[in-house]
């Protein structure tokens, strides 16, 4: 496999540092891409990267995940509106655990010639004194090339301004890539577009300080088709945890993706074939409606993200919302999975004295919850048909709900029309 003729075709290259693509035909070397632990979660943001690692790992090179725990406490400016927040020692280092348990999932870590690595750079700066640093390493580029940067131009155009702290961070990031290509054989630096003059700044350092050879190459930043920031949504961000987003919303965020952007992103974030693609794509153009394209993106990376078991869920989640689907796959869930089912949906609880002798529907409706506003609403839909209890459309004004109606003793589910769904949980 070439890596770069396959992230090439993919519609993923940006830039390529001249020489790297014949070393890598060549040599079977380590590369290595950052990943920022400001968070304890990654998002799908950082999927196009983690994508990147695992067509090198497959070419038969070493992908190497580097962590920033150093560079973390200041933060990358590159390309951002204004200065992070800096985290304590005790968090980051939560959040470096965090992040290498996720990238555990896509990566196949090991001490094998291609096995994956994971690094911290925290580990080589925490001796580092800052004299030694400014000594050693602060003379190697000056600040005309440092201010040359657009990353940095941007910030000094701006009203927020850049403190030293953070202009200093490519020199940081600089001298990992100058300590990983001595120390592991890392040849190649990788990263989003927004990255490179951060990892040029890392081949002349190793340039200037052992006359060494070391490349470069950096992928598209991903949008979507009508210019909005990829990953983002009304809500915020889809993180990767399944505790941030459930894998319900996860899967619902790769199937609700245009026509062409699914047909971008099934290059981007799956493993299939040209010719696995151009099958999907051709049969999905007989039947847009179908959005066979989105059907198989979303479980492809659902199941790589979180699991087969999640992905299925997902499925039965989204028939129950949105089609005919069965309520029965909730007996199989724990009160947490519940609440992340119906996450988003409105939620009232009753007690459990209330229902032991049974209640009115129409008291449950409008008494003891406000899924109507009054009684008299409530018996008006009811009337029409347009009310359904555990995915039973009601049709007796006086019926008594017992106990013996609870899914897993505890739920009730109402829909009033065709998509508006209440939660009852007795407590």
């Amino acid at each position: 496999m070439n890596f770069i003729e396959e992230l090439r075709w993919r519609g993923m290259l940006q830039d390529i540092m001249p020489g790297t693509e014949e070393l890598l035909n060549k040599e079977k070397v380590a590369g290595y891409i950052g990943f920022d632990p400001t968070g304890d979660s990654l998002h799908v943001g950082h999927l196009t990267q983690i994508m990147t690692l695992i067509h090198f790992q497959h070419a038969g090179h070493k992908p190497v995940a580097l962590v920033g725990g150093a560079t973390g406490m200041i933060g990358d400016p590159s390309f951002k509106s204004a200065e992070r927040n800096l985290l304590d020692e005790a968090t980051l280092q939560h959040n470096v655990n965090s992040l290498k348990n996720q990238l555990s999932k896509f990566l196949n870590f090991g001490e094998g010639e291609t096995d994956a690595k994971m690094v911290n750079n925290y580990d080589w700066f925490k001796e580092f004194g800052f004299l030694e640093f400014i000594r050693d390493v602060g003379k190697l580029i000056t600040v005309n090339y440092m201010m040359s940067k657009d990353s940095v131009k941007s910030r000094l155009d701006g009203d927020s301004g850049l403190s030293f702290t953070e202009f200093s961070y490519q020199l940081i990031q600089g001298y990992d890539f100058y300590y990983l290509w001595k120390n592991h054989n890392c040849k190649v630096q990788m990263g989003g577009s927004d990255q490179w003059g951060n990892i040029v700044t890392g081949s002349e350092m190793i340039r200037k300080i052992d006359q060494g050879s070391a490349f470069a190459v950096t992928t598209q930043l991903i949008k979507k088709s009508d210019g909005q920031k990829f990953g983002k949504t009304e809500s915020g961000a889809i993180w990767l945890d399944a505790k941030k987003t459930s894998p319900y919303k996860y899967y619902q965020f790769w199937l609700n993706a245009s026509d062409d952007d699914a047909k971008n992103w099934i290059k981007i974030f799956t493993l299939k074939t040209k010719e696995e693609l151009e099958s999907i794509i051709a049969k999905h153009d007989e039947a847009p409606h179908l959005r066979l394209v989105q059907k198989a993106l979303a479980e492809d990376i659902t199941i790589r993200t979180h699991s087969k078991e999640a992905y299925e869920l997902a499925i039965k989640t989204s028939d129950f919302l949105f089609g005919n689907g069965s309520l029965s796959f909730l007996a199989e869930l724990n009160e947490e999975e519940v609440l992340e089912v119906f996450d988003g949906v409105p939620h009232y609880k009753i007690n459990r004295a209330d229902i032991e002798n049974g209640i009115a529907i129409l008291d449950l409706l409008a008494v003891h919850t406000a899924v109507f506003p009054s009684k008299g609403e409530a018996r008006k839909m009811l009337q029409g048909g347009g009310v359904s209890l555990n995915r039973e459309k009601l049709t007796d004004l006086e019926q008594i709900v017992s106990k013996d109606l609870l899914i897993n003793d505890s739920y009730l589910v109402v829909q009033r029309g065709k998509k508006n769904y209440y939660l009852i949980q007795v407590i």
